[in-house]
């Protein structure tokens, strides 16, 4: 069964493919342009042996390299691990449907996203997700939806639905939302400097498109759709719940208004054991039901503590930052560094400036995109306090990282004004809320550290949520507990002119336009008060890059004068080199060139000797010119890192016969430039420029 609507323009083909996947519970595609993606859900009841209270949901997205027409280029010949771009296009779908499960399910569920057909204009992630989406409506697994997903681009003041790769690209703007009718669950955005009331328009934009790729998803389960199976729970022996409670109310929320995250994580535990030993004999192995009970109580209280007293229990008032701490320059041999507190989280970041030959190959589908600017986020287990072995980055990590660098992305200068590679690295010291804004902050710190020209600050924060019968209260900046027990995080980046980077992640069914606008000004508040902080730790970039930093140089040439400046096996460029002791790479492409050297002397003396090279002589002028050969017929000068000859019937206006005699190596000649011929080469004449001037032969 298919469906084609008309989305702004754009065409999107939902389709069932159970005759395909004939295993699965529910599978579609979804197509736009010659872009297909391939959704399958499947599922396995919980075993009510292996006791559980969490949603064990999994989200996989993969891009096929035959989508793109290619051949992987690893030695296996072979998709490996997932690359950054899948991780991060799943973990958007996940966030995209997790709201939408059933409160205390257990079950297992698995929604592989497969990248099968790519036409390198419109991507997977927003494909992914409506088929995704549709797959689990049509199936038998529980789930409240379906959700509307749209991707939204901006240009020359209108909203584009569904934009293609290089609409995005030239509008400076990339929206990614999912919701049900009059609610959204996700937002993911990257812009350049976006005001509040412009996304706000973008998901009003967005709404009836959303609503339309909702009600066919509803028909199809009308038509076609399996009855939903009862979902599992965790269930609780009788009497159980009223002793935990019994046991804990008196002692739950002085736990919590311990001020200290870890004397406070430690009371909850020592409680939970306290509680788990008196009961031990009455229920026993009820260890896990135990645990449940205790999280949604404590949830519970938190929550009604908040909205009954306005206040945090850090004893924040709702809109109250936590106090704030920043140096910069903290590491002697460190291009840039910073340190970033807000609270207890803290944020290491450091700044790198390497060149062009350390920019990053991301072998895509599409084409091997070149990164000059890369963030890397780490979250070793010393952040929280645990034990754990160090490991590759996991997905997480990988999702912060992405974020961050999103931020401060829209900030880092065009290679021609700054012809450096950058790579920011934000390790986490210490966790307790919201660590990927402090990466922001303190990337934003630790690159005006490093002398990268930023034309301003970038800041983050998140913003949290606690719902009730009677409204909403917002918390700015959360931390960890209130993020666990909250409903929200909504995380903003931006700079005083307006947003860089948004992500959204919910446990409630959806947010109001309203929250959300609320949510935005209580982030553009927040955002003001940290830039005001920051800046007063440093205010604009250093006026030089550190000493330990390479020097780097771009300059432009003309595309026939490459050959020239490399000169046959590289004749001209290689004394560059060793003369300067700099390192040189040409883009044949560009015309640009780029000089690596220890000092900034030696850059610009090899920047010198190549426009040395690349000027042009003309016909009719006169240069000074040194000797630096001498034979029979004529002497060779040079004029700059030219070569020309002067033949010794030029050499003046009166016979000479014997050159030797009348001039050396390193004599400096006034000549006059009388042919340049097809293949380049030059004829100079002393004679014409003493006719015309006052020419003279001069010693070194």
């Amino acid at each position: 069964m298919k469906y084609t609507l008309d989305i702004d323009g754009r065409k999107l083909t939902i389709e069932v493919v159970d005759r395909w996947v004939k295993q699965a519970a529910g599978a579609v595609i979804a197509r736009m342009g010659d872009t297909v993606v391939l959704a399958a859900a499947t599922y396995r009841k919980s075993d009510p042996k292996n006791k559980k209270n969490f949603l064990p949901l999994l989200v996989e997205y993969r891009e096929e390299a035959f989508a793109a027409g290619k051949i992987p280029g690893s030695f296996f010949k072979r998709e490996g691990k997932p690359r950054d771009k899948e991780i991060i296009y799943g973990r958007a779908i996940d966030r995209s449907l997790r709201p939408l499960f059933p409160k205390g399910m257990t079950d297992d569920v698995e929604i592989e996203v497969f990248l099968i057909s790519y036409d390198m204009e419109f991507e997977g992630n927003f494909l992914g997700a409506i088929a995704a989406s549709t797959a689990l409506t049509i199936s038998e697994i529980p789930f409240n939806g379906p959700i509307g997903v749209m991707r939204i681009g901006y240009k020359d003041g209108k909203f584009i639905g569904f934009p293609t790769n290089s609409e995005v690209e030239e509008g400076g703007f990339d929206l990614l939302i999912a919701g049900t009718p009059g609610k959204f669950h996700m937002i993911e955005f990257g812009g350049n400097e976006i005001s509040e009331d412009i996304l706000l328009k973008a998901l009003e934009f967005a709404q009836p498109w959303m609503e339309l790729i909702i009600n066919v998803q509803e028909e199809l389960r009308d038509k076609i759709g399996k009855e939903k199976f009862e979902p599992t729970k965790l269930v609780y022996p009788e009497g159980l719940y009223e002793d935990v409670i019994n046991l804990a109310k008196d002692k739950v929320l002085k736990a919590l208004l311990t001020p200290v995250k870890g004397e406070r994580n430690e009371a909850l535990d020592k409680l939970k054991e306290e509680i788990i030993n008196q009961l031990s004999e009455k229920y026993p192995d009820s260890e896990v039901e135990i645990d449940d009970i205790l999280y949604n109580y404590e949830a519970e209280v938190m929550r009604r503590y908040v909205l009954e007293n306005d206040r945090r229990i850090d004893g924040r008032r709702l809109d109250e930052i936590r106090p704030l701490y920043a140096e910069v320059g903290i590491l002697p041999r460190v291009h840039g560094s910073a340190i970033f507190s807000r609270g207890e989280t803290v944020a290491l970041v450091s700044t790198t400036l390497g060149t062009k030959e350390d920019v990053q190959i991301m072998t895509e589908l599409d084409i091997e995109e070149i990164k000059r600017f890369m963030l890397h986020y780490n979250f070793p287990p010393m952040s929280t306090g645990e034990v754990k072995p160090l490991r590759g980055p996991s997905r997480r990590e990988i999702g912060h990282g992405n974020l961050a660098e999103k931020a401060l992305e829209p900030l880092i200068p065009k290679e021609e004004d700054f012809p450096y590679t950058i790579r920011v690295v934000s390790d986490i010291l210490s966790s307790n809320g919201s660590t990927s804004m402090a990466s922001v902050c303190g990337g934003s710190l630790s690159l005006m550290d490093a002398g990268v020209p930023i034309k301003r600050h970038v800041a983050g924060i998140s913003i949290g949520l606690i719902t009730s019968e009677n409204g909403y209260k917002l918390l700015t900046d959360i931390q960890g507990m209130e993020d666990f027990f909250g409903d929200m995080d909504f995380k903003v980046a931006g700079t005083r002119k307006g947003i860089t980077a948004i992500q959204l992640d919910i446990k409630i069914d959806g947010l109001t336009t309203d929250i959300i606008h609320n949510a935005l000004l209580r982030a553009k508040d927040a955002r003001g008060r940290i830039l005001d902080f920051m800046e007063k730790v440093i205010e604009r970039p250093r006026n030089q890059v550190s000493k330990y930093a390479p020097k780097v140089i771009m300059m432009k040439v003309p595309l026939n004068k490459i050959g020239e400046i490399i000169g046959p096996g590289g004749k001209n460029i290689k004394p560059i080199i060793a003369e300067t002791n700099t390192r040189i790479s040409i883009d044949d492409q560009t015309g640009n060139v780029y000089i690596y050297g220890n000092s900034i002397e030696d850059v610009e003396k090899a920047k010198g000797m190549i426009n040395e090279i690349v000027q042009d002589l003309e016909v009719g002028k006169v240069y000074m010119g040194e000797v630096y050969r001498i034979e029979k017929y004529g002497v060779f000068v040079r004029i700059g890192r030219k070569e020309a000859l002067l033949h010794i019937s030029e050499f003046d206006v009166k016979p000479v016969k014997d050159l030797s005699k009348v001039v050396k190596i390193g004599d400096k000649l006034l000549v006059k430039v009388i042919d340049i011929d097809e293949m380049g080469r030059v004829k100079v004449s002393r004679k014409q420029a003493l006719i015309g001037g006052v020419g003279q032969l001069k010693g070194k």
